[in-house]
């Protein structure tokens, strides 16, 4: 009879036993570790098929362009608009500037202005898909299309919003008015608005340039990082493929929500994110095995200690990440439903891949990821020693913690002041000022100072267009004045075949000051609940551009602390369950929100006040685009967390070996430098794309983005962060009183694991 394996190789049973019960008890990092380098061919291929696949299926069906629409009764009546008037709906109002260059010649006495102003009305007429609602001055009611001081003209039209091809739309009547300009060489004629600026603003936005100088940047500093071009290259290769695959993604939530009508495209932000997120997990992943192997372990153990260490601290800081973008879809507003979902995908796409991917090439190539070696970089960067530079720092700080953390406490609460005034609001002009279209915009603007959009009332409910209706308008009409803050004249048009009614009132002010949100307030808190709300049977909301502004920036405001209070709870029981410490999810909580409260009053004092305008290629608005501070916020609470655990970590297992807080705290630091700084690094080159593009919003978000995680990375993990553990000593790591182990720590110093130890990890 043929004996068993066991009864032949009893040490070999023993084995198998030991190895078993590892298995039983092991995270889950760890099990999908072992499996992707049991079935490394399969965990390969297998990613590189599913990459394929995603993103040559979203090139097949192709991105979405779904509504978006407003908060509040902006909102309301968008739908209603978009539901019996598509093409109003999302009609882009286009004009075009005559002016004579002689000067003292104006529109009444010119010939040739005139004549522009017919040529130019026949020239768009003559494509009635990309033009409509064509209006001259030689048009009945077109006096209001003259400057008062009769030097300036506008020949005004819609582009449809139906048009099959926009941007076609836009070139071919940009086409028919230079047609016309060519004709009247002494005349000034040019056309702008938000169409043509919209098309000159994605023209303007070179991601490819921008990306095409973080890629090298990026791989550099790897490099120096590893020492090796195999090495440097996997972090790369896998944060190339998670964008990859996350662009296909975001392309099939485009069929779901309304993620295109935010800053022309959510595809960049997905790679600048991707790319980071990548980089820095993998980044984690690959010098933690390293080292074990410089450590004299076995490529296996190594990587079941990778796994097991900075696999974990990888899953913890990505459902994080995660949590906290998951928060801007309590805002309530556009276009944040779609940006988190599109960076959520990012993020999940990045960590799956670090988790799975990453475990199988190392165990694939083995001590071939040292290949491509660089001379005098290598052999120190295997070694991969504690910093010494670092480590002094972070003695002098454990020494003396009140002095050196009050001293940093100070400074960055000193930086964070300017937030105090922080202003969101939403540029007169979003795009480059340099665009000639934008330029043409600016002297509509100074022309025509008198004319804001008008304010929209969208009316729906029983017989709107019946003389109850009409009486209620006709009481409007008269609560208006010439100089009061509701204007004339005020029309009513039925849309839908009369199942709607859009009154048009005009506002004072510009459409974006005091005056015009001032005028919003009383249209819709007196002079229409005294009209239209006594007509029984009908509903009405106001929309335009003052009122969706308004509705947009009051939405934020008002669930900003709701966010901010689903993060920091999010994050503390996240934090929880990976420390088993009530404190140290207490304190990375508030440490995390001194460096985001600094970067914001970084942008203000840059953005807001308009400092550096020259150098960094803005005009400033003297406010911050609404969307960004709150977007920022989610997105560094969840990326310093990279940080935060990977230190926190090495910490945690320098004190369970034994170590006191203080001495944990300069080890753990010291040990994590290398890669904390090079990750850091890595994120500000690759947040930096940001800054070189035209847009002010992504401007300020490269700068807030870059400056948190340097400041995250420096001050926070340099000085703060040990001062405080040193000043709680043992109670920071202890979720209850261990008295049952009559110990200060949860394991005698008799027995302390070994160092590698994966039983000291995280968690554990």
């Amino acid at each position: 009879m043929e004996q068993s394996r066991s009864s032949v190789f009893p040490q070999a049973a023993d084995d198998d036993g030991r190895r078993k019960r590892r298995k039983a008890g092991a995270p889950v990092t760890e099990r999908v570790a072992g499996w992707s380098a049991r079935h490394r061919k399969t965990a390969v291929f297998g990613w590189l098929l599913l990459v394929a696949g995603v993103f040559m299926a979203a090139q097949a069906i192709g991105a979405a362009s779904l509504p978006g629409y407003d908060p509040g009764q902006a909102g309301q009546a968008e739908k209603v608009l978009n539901k019996y008037e598509p093409a109003q709906f999302d009609a882009n109002p286009e004009s075009v500037l005559i002016q004579a260059r002689t000067p003292g010649a104006t529109f009444g006495a010119d010939r040739g202005m005139r004549q522009a102003a017919s040529q130019l009305a026949a020239a768009l007429s003559a494509l009635p898909k990309d033009a409509t609602g064509i209006s001259t001055p030689l048009s009945a009611g077109g006096r209001a299309l003259v400057s008062k001081d009769g030097r300036s003209a506008l020949v005004s039209f819609e582009v449809p919003g139906n048009a099959s091809n926009l941007d076609a739309a836009v070139t071919a009547d940009q086409h028919a008015v230079a047609t016309v300009a060519a004709r009247h060489p002494d005349l000034l004629i040019a056309e702008s608005g938000a169409a043509s600026i919209d098309q000159a603003t994605n023209n303007s936005l070179n991601y490819g340039k921008a990306e095409g100088i973080s890629l090298p940047v990026t791989l550099v500093l790897l490099l120096l990082v590893f020492g090796a071009l195999v090495a440097a290259g996997i972090p790369l290769l896998l944060g190339l493929t998670s964008v990859a695959a996350a662009i296909g993604v975001v392309t099939f939530i485009s069929h779901v929500l309304p993620i295109y009508s935010f800053i022309g495209s959510v595809d960049e932000v997905a790679v600048v994110i991707g790319l980071a997120v990548g980089i820095d997990y993998s980044l984690f992943y690959l010098r933690r095995e390293r080292e074990e192997r410089a450590g004299g372990r076995s490529p296996a153990e190594a990587l079941r200690i990778a796994s097991r260490t900075s696999g974990r601290t990888i899953m913890v800081s990505g459902v994080t990440v995660m949590a906290a973008l998951a928060s801007l879809f309590l805002v309530g507003a556009e276009p944040f439903p779609g940006i988190a979902a599109g960076a959520i995908a990012v993020v999940f796409i990045a960590l799956a891949g670090s988790l799975t991917v990453l475990p199988a090439l190392l165990s694939w190539l083995g001590p071939r990821t040292g290949a491509g070696r660089i001379p005098f970089l290598s052999r120190r960067r295997a070694a991969a020693r504690p910093s010494r530079g670092w480590a002094a720092l972070a003695r002098g700080v454990v020494a003396r913690p009140v002095i050196w953390g009050g001293l940093a406490a100070v400074a960055l609460l000193a930086l964070a002041s300017p937030s105090l005034g922080l202003r969101i609001a939403e540029p007169p002009i979003d795009a480059p000022h340099s665009l000639p279209v934008v330029q043409t915009m600016l002297k509509i603007q100074h022309a025509f100072p008198q004319a804001p959009g008008p304010a929209q009332v969208v009316v729906t409910g029983q017989d709107v267009t019946g003389p109850k209706v009409v009486a209620a308008v006709s009481a409007l009409r008269a609560r208006t004045s010439a100089n009061g803050p509701v204007r004339g004249p005020v029309t009513a048009t039925p849309i839908g075949g009369g199942q709607a009614l859009v009154v048009n009132v005009q506002l004072a002010g510009n459409g974006e000051d005091t005056a015009s949100y001032s005028a919003l307030a009383v249209l819709r808190g007196q002079d229409l609940p005294a009209t239209l709300g006594k007509v029984p049977g009908i509903s009405y909301a106001v929309t335009g551009g003052t009122a969706a502004d308004h509705d947009t920036i009051q939405a934020v405001d008002d669930n900003r602390f709701l966010v901010f209070a689903a993060v920091a709870v999010l994050a503390f029981l996240l934090l929880l369950a990976g420390f088993r410490s009530v404190v140290i999810p207490l304190v990375s909580i508030i440490l995390n929100l001194l460096s985001v409260a600094a970067a914001y009053g970084l942008i203000t004092l840059i953005f807001q006040d308009g400092r550096l305008q020259g150098l960094l290629g803005y005009t400033s608005f003297g406010g911050i685009t609404w969307w960004v501070p709150l977007f920022m916020f989610a997105l560094l609470f969840g990326i310093s967390m990279d940080y935060h655990v990977f230190i926190l970590s090495r910490i945690r297992e320098r004190w369970t070996r034994g170590s006191s807080a203080r001495e944990a705290a300069v080890e753990g630091i010291a040990s994590s430098a290398g890669v904390v700084t090079s990750a850091a690094l890595i994120m500000v080159a690759v947040f930096s794309v940001f800054i070189t593009l035209p847009l002010i919003e992504l401007k300020v978000l490269g700068v807030g983005m870059a400056a948190a995680v340097l400041i995250d990375a420096t001050v926070v993990r340099g000085i703060l962060l040990p001062a405080v553990l040193s000043l709680l000593g043992d109670r920071a790591w202890r979720l209850r009183h261990y008295a049952s182990r009559g110990t200060a720590h949860p394991t005698p110093r008799s027995v302390q694991p070994r160092v590698g130890d994966p039983s000291a990890s995280l968690g554990s």
